[in-house]
């Protein structure tokens, strides 16, 4: 993430494609050495000092515990969140793919301690984290040269805990000690050393989703049969959602003012003014999923998410106001660029941009070398002007006409 307060989100659309993929899908791709900077080495990837729920049996087949396998196309494979740092710029994906970059163009696979999908990379102070599926969180404290495996919960028939196998989808460093990994089903973990420890937090202002209201009667003459369990034609009512207890936590920001938001699974949206002591549920006016949160000075946000649907608020979300992007297709990732200017990027190569806040966002379709159009889940500028954009197509440039 570039900051603390102007930063970039990944976005759990993307992640719905990645969780469709099995972990351990074999990759077209042969195995091939590591530059010697990354190649594999136990003394640089050592387990964490912290007991993880494991058991001999899935330490040793479970991907999440396994080192990743290097691959020479990983830069082509699906990418879900990028960093940049002034080491460079880094990428996480599927199979525990986590790739850096000095330009942006070439790229170079870091050996990492897990085979999970990493959905997220943050980075303060030139420290970098990433974490992703089976609750798996890694950790560089040497600018991405060598990574060690903080945390992992992967499933198993051993251990009954709620969080087993809960991935994370966002990650957020207020600064170098203090940080916040949220997830699915609600998950937060907090942590005050580094991230070198990890402790699950309730955010306990979540209740239980409210019953649905019964069906009004027929009005005088309407068809006694219409509306019921065999009419299979549904109002909009019929369709909508109710809140969750437990929703997937999509992802985190910090505003200029300090303050922390989360943005979630159908209308969830919390925020918290004490640090992430104690937080409040606001619902967001559109009941849907939103997958990423920019943020810019004072209580100014946007969240972005299913279908287009993109809302701004200059208070932290006491109101909200609808932008119009144009589009029905989903966005997944965006960067905050100054005076409210922003870059958001979704399916089906869709890249909305607006140079400020009081400008319109204006819709292109970005198409790779071989005119397709991917599926985008992250945006960052690039130092000598354009943007990296990575998605399942992996990474590649993307420079404004």
């Amino acid at each position: 993430m570039p900051s603390t307060t102007l930063r970039s989100t990944q976005f759990f659309g993307a992640l719905l494609f990645a969780l469709a993929l099995p972990i351990s899908a074999q990759a077209p791709e042969a195995e091939a050495e590591a530059p010697a900077a990354y190649a594999a080495d136990e003394t640089t990837v050592d387990t964490p000092p912290t007991p993880e729920p494991e058991t001999a049996a899935t330490a040793a087949t479970d991907p999440a515990l396994l080192d990743a396998e290097m691959m020479p196309r990983a830069s082509r494979s699906l990418l879900l969140d990028a960093v940049h740092t002034n080491g460079g710029y880094f990428a996480v994906g599927e199979r525990g793919h986590l790739l850096a970059s000095d330009d942006g163009v070439t790229w170079r696979q870091a050996a990492v301690p897990t085979r999970s999908t990493l959905t997220t990379i943050a980075s303060v102070d030139g420290v970098l984290w990433a974490a992703g599926h089976d609750g798996v969180i890694v950790h560089s404290t040497d600018g991405g040269q060598t990574w060690i495996r903080r945390r992992a919960a992967p499933w198993s028939y051993d251990i009954v805990d709620p969080s087993e196998g809960v991935p994370v989808m966002d990650l957020l460093f207020t600064d170098a000690s203090n940080g916040f990994a949220i997830g699915a089903y609600s998950l937060m973990l907090v942590t005050a050393d580094g991230g070198v420890t990890w402790t699950p937090r309730t955010i306990s202002s979540l209740g239980p989703a409210e019953a649905a209201e019964p069906p009004p009667a027929p009005e005088d003459g309407a068809d006694p049969a219409a509306g019921t369990a065999d009419d299979w034609t549904f109002s909009d009512d019929d369709l909508a959602l109710d809140a969750e207890s437990d929703p997937h936590l999509n992802a985190i920001a910090r505003a200029g003012s300090g303050a922390l938001v989360i943005a979630g699974e159908r209308g969830t949206f919390l925020r918290s003014r004490n640090g992430g002591e104690t937080w409040t549920s606001k619902r967001l006016p559109y009941e849907g999923s939103m997958f990423g949160v920019l943020s810019w000075q004072d209580d100014h946000i946007l969240v972005y998410g299913l279908r287009g649907n993109v809302y701004e608020s200059r208070d932290l979300g006491d109101s909200w106001t609808r932008v119009e992007t144009g589009i029905t297709t989903s966005l997944m990732g965006g960067y905050a660029l100054a005076n409210g200017g922003a870059v958001l990027v979704g399916a089906n190569g869709a890249i909305l941009s607006r140079p400020d806040a009081n400008s319109p966002f204006t819709a292109t379709a970005f198409e790779t070398a071989s005119g397709e159009t991917p599926l985008l889940s992250g945006v960052l500028p690039m130092d000598g002007g354009g943007f990296l954009v990575i998605g399942d197509k992996g990474a590649d440039l993307y420079r404004p006409q």
